[in-house]
Parts: C-alpha cells; sequence; structure tokens
C-alpha cells in the first residue's frame, strides 16, 4: 500500500509539472527543494530510508497549496510559498517522529501489521475498555477504523475529514492513554 501511494504521488507531481511552461525553473525548484529537505531529515535525525517518502510528502502538500510556478519563492523569499513549504517540512517531520516512536500503545494502535495477531487482540479489547471512558467518540471512532485495518486516509474518507485532522486526533487520543496509563500493559 505504502509503495502505490508514493508512485502515485510520483505520478502527481511529474503530470502536474510536466504541464508546467517554466520547466527548466521547476526542475531547479524541485531540485533544490528536495535538497534543503534532505538537510532537514538529517537535521531532525529522520532514518534516512524515510528521506524519500518524507520528500514526496512535502510534494504533495506542496501541490496543494501552492502553484509549481511559485516554489522557486519558497527558497528564495518570505512570504505565503515560504510559509507554506516550511509547515509542510514541520508537520511532515513530526508525522515521521511520531510513527517511528517505540511502545505498548503506539505499536498495538498505529502498526496495521499487528492487528492481526491474536496476541494484540488482548491489547486492542485493553485500550477499547479505558478509550471510553477516556477519549472523545471522535478518538474513539477513529482507534476503531484503525483496529479494523483502516490507515490514516481511508479514515480521513470514512470521517469525511483531512489526512492531517484524523493523524493529530490519533495522536491525541495515543497520547491521553500514554499520560492516563503510561506503558502498562494489559
Amino acid at each position: 500500500m505504502r509503495s502505490s501511494r508514493t508512485m502515485m504521488a510520483a505520478v502527481v507531481i511529474g503530470t502536474a509539472l510536466a504541464g508546467s511552461a517554466h520547466a527548466a525553473s521547476d526542475d531547479k525548484a524541485i531540485a533544490d527543494i528536495s535538497r534543503y529537505c534532505q538537510a532537514c531529515w538529517r537535521n531532525a535525525r529522520l532514518p534516512a530510508d524515510h528521506w524519500g517518502d518524507a520528500t514526496q510528502q512535502v510534494f504533495v502538500r506542496m501541490l496543494e497549496r501552492v502553484d509549481p510556478a511559485r516554489w522557486a519563492a519558497a527558497l528564495q523569499q518570505e512570504g505565503a510559498e515560504r510559509r507554506e513549504f516550511l509547515r509542510a517540512i514541520d508537520t511532515v517531520k513530526k508525522r515521521t517522529q511520531r510513527a517511528k516512536r517505540p511502545g505498548f500503545l503506539p505499536d498495538a494502535i498505529a502498526d496495521a501489521t499487528l492487528l492481526d495477531s491474536g496476541y494484540r487482540a488482548e491489547d486492542r479489547n485493553w485500550i477499547a475498555a479505558h478509550a471510553r471512558d477516556l477519549l472523545s467518540e471522535r478518538q474513539q471512532r477513529i482507534l476503531d477504523l484503525t483496529f479494523t485495518g483502516h490507515e490514516v486516509p481511508d479514515i480521513a474518507n470514512v470521517l469525511g475529514t483531512t489526512v492531517e485532522r484524523v493523524s493529530d486526533e490519533k495522536y491525541k487520543a495515543i497520547r491521553k492513554l500514554k499520560e492516563k496509563y503510561g506503558e502498562e500493559s494489559p
């Protein structure tokens, strides 16, 4: 699933940029943005094998919010384009850092590959029981959908909201559970 999304992002970026009248300057802007992102990922100590995906996510956010003809401005001057670019980097960096944190609750909630194991069924039941008293209905719904195998983009579609909103709500739910129950396991 991850590689198909990455491939789709690459196709979207390539298609959007191929139709641009400023292909040479677009190529330079893309290369400059890629280098800037790599420096950010290195400074944030993200695993090198995540850099490509993280950079793709920045480009997708930029395509959604900034005209590709204005991408060069994101690196050259202060303004709306630069703010959107820095916001995209910060969002992707935080999401990537959250995803790599180890621990009982994040593993049980966030890792869809573990959802099928019998061992994790006990974890899911424990979390669901404690979530009823602590989390909002929206956060409970997000966890329920996660436990049934839905990924964040799928949950966003089901709830009719953005991926960022679902990711933030999921993070807040995990944080609430960790603050209340720590790393205790069922």
